[in-house]
């Protein structure tokens, strides 16, 4: 199981990675996209939203199932990465195979940094799926 040291990570299994200043790319984890098999669709409907940290911000939708999308802080949605959208290049699998990479669903502008220190890194994250 891929579980990136530079990624923090949320108990409901997304990620995120801070990119500059306050600004951060958020997705699923490798062993989310794993357990949900083939994703079909992914709808966020909150951009330009401000959300606390553990409000949804979206789903994600599997062959066999529908999972809510948690902020893993509280910030504003900036953005919607459209690879993976209907609207662009209608790629939603891009979360299965690159979902730290050219998978991730949202980028947000943090409102408080700090809140980073709640959430799991690495090791704290492979001790909570294993």
């Amino acid at each position: 199981m891929n579980i990136p040291a530079n990624l923090k990570y949320t108990k409901d299994h997304e990620w995120i990675r801070v990119d500059t200043g306050n600004i951060a790319f958020v997705g699923i984890t490798d062993f989310a996209q794993s357990e949900l098999g083939e994703i079909v669709y992914v709808e966020v409907e909150t951009v330009g939203d401000k959300l606390k940290q553990e409000e949804a911000f979206g789903t994600v939708e599997a062959v066999k199932t529908t999972s809510d999308l948690f902020m893993p802080v509280s910030g504003k949605v900036i953005e919607f990465n459209e690879a993976i959208s209907e609207k662009g290049s209608d790629d939603p699998t891009l979360v299965n195979s690159d979902p730290y990479g050219s998978g991730w669903i949202i980028k947000v502008e943090m409102a408080d940094a700090t809140e980073l220190g709640s959430l799991l890194d690495a090791a704290g994250y492979e001790a909570l799926i294993s």
